[in-house]
């Protein structure tokens, strides 16, 4: 009996375990820089801005689609 006890608390135990490192294995986009003003921009000017996109966790990180506003 102690030790069906013991594997139940021992298996319970390493799933959470698992579940919690896969948690942590997740993608995880970073963006230094949110937000960029532009400032005074003439009328029909073509203007642009980079914006750094870091894949920070540490699973791989897939941008599926993308909304330009």
């Amino acid at each position: 009996m102690k030790t069906t006890s013991r594997f139940i608390s021992t298996l319970s135990f390493l799933t959470v375990l698992i579940l919690a490192s896969a948690a942590f294995a997740s993608p995880r986009l970073t963006m230094p820089e949110t937000v960029f003003d532009f400032g005074y921009a003439p009328q029909n000017a073509t203007i642009s801005h980079k914006f750094w996109l870091i894949s920070s966790g540490e699973d791989t990180l897939k941008i599926l689609k993308v909304i330009p506003g």
